[in-house]
């Protein structure tokens, strides 16, 4: 009898676990139908009334109406948003913990800091790309660069001698000046200033050479006469500065930098919990009112699957990785 018994515990522990993990598969099914029954956390991890928070902003006015429950937008910045990115890929994958991150933090951060504590491509489930913008190459309105050519002309002839404006290693800003100095070939003196406003105030002043900034701050100095753009950062002319050529038709090639906000569940969460905010988010964004706040920040809207979003990350990523490596750019 006490063979019997011996035999018997090992398969009724085998249909224990079996029943639990039947009744865990079909919670989660459930879970994703009544999916969502609390409210939904928005973390951006930057300050307050920056870039990144005010998509969030937009989306918690929006998906209580698209869910049915309120989005609360939580900011937790710090260490170049790796401190915001890092609470939401350890939080639980319900849907409940969002990220609302940009290029730096789903791209750019992870590539330069050993530190950073989470993977672009493993600790989060992408949900959908939010806005896209860009960036402009200006001068001195008084420059004697009237093209990115005779920019670039001029420094291969006179290596190390033109300085451009950024804010600070390992940055976007920073990155977009090493990518312009591996594309085109030359040696341009990055100097760091401590905020975007701040090298635009030291091109406006000609202590600089250039910068390559988002639209938003440089496109009222241009019209203003104040800064003479260059190019423009994206692969297509954008409808946000439709006569400005991109640096691509200017003759760097291959060149192309995209600001872009997103958001993202922590890996893990149910497909069906991902699709429903997916869809929420899309139809968000489309609102003409939507987008119509959007265009005055100097941005678009985006619609994109999940996994059109998730290949973009994917693609950010490895493009900043990959020049992090040949630059020797490391932050710690």
């Amino acid at each position: 009898m006490a063979n019997v018994r011996k035999q018997g515990a090992p398969r009724r522990h085998a249909w224990a676990i079996s029943l639990a993990c039947s009744l865990a598969c079909a919670g989660a099914p459930a879970a994703a139908q009544t999916f969502p029954e609390r409210p939904i956390h928005l973390i951006v991890p930057s300050a307050p009334g920056g870039p990144t928070d005010v998509p969030a902003r937009l989306l918690s006015q929006f998906l209580p109406d698209k869910l049915g429950q309120p989005a609360v937008v939580e900011n937790r910045a710090g260490a170049g948003g790796a401190i915001g990115a890092r609470f939401v890929a350890g939080a639980t994958p319900d849907g409940y913990t969002l990220l609302v991150g940009n290029t730096s933090v789903f791209a750019v951060w992870p590539s330069v800091s050993p530190s950073a504590g989470y993977d672009p491509a493993k600790s989060f489930a992408p949900i959908a790309k939010l806005t896209e913008s860009y960036q402009i190459l200006v001068v001195p309105a008084a420059s004697p660069f009237r093209t990115v050519r005779e920019f670039i002309d001029y420094a291969k002839k006179n290596p190390g001698k033109l300085n451009v404006a950024h804010t600070g290693t390992g940055g976007l800003p920073h990155m977009t000046v090493e990518l312009l100095k591996a594309r085109a070939g030359i040696d341009v003196v990055g100097v760091p200033y401590k905020s975007g406003g701040e090298s635009v105030t030291a091109v406006l002043a000609a202590q600089v050479d250039a910068t390559i900034e988002g639209i938003t701050i440089l496109l009222p100095h241009i019209r203003a006469g104040k800064l003479r753009a260059l190019a423009v950062t994206s692969r297509e002319r954008t409808p946000l500065a439709p006569d400005l050529p991109t640096m691509i038709e200017a003759g760097v090639p291959d060149y192309e930098v995209a600001t872009f906000n997103g958001i993202a569940a922590p890996a893990g969460t149910p497909a069906e919990i991902v699709a429903r905010l997916n869809k929420a988010v899309n139809e968000g964004m489309q609102a003409p009112e939507i987008q119509e706040r959007l265009t005055r920040l100097g941005a678009v809207a985006k619609v994109n699957s999940p996994a059109e979003f998730a290949a973009f990350i994917a693609a950010e990523h490895a493009k900043w990785s990959a020049l992090a490596r040949s630059a020797n750019i490391k932050v710690d």
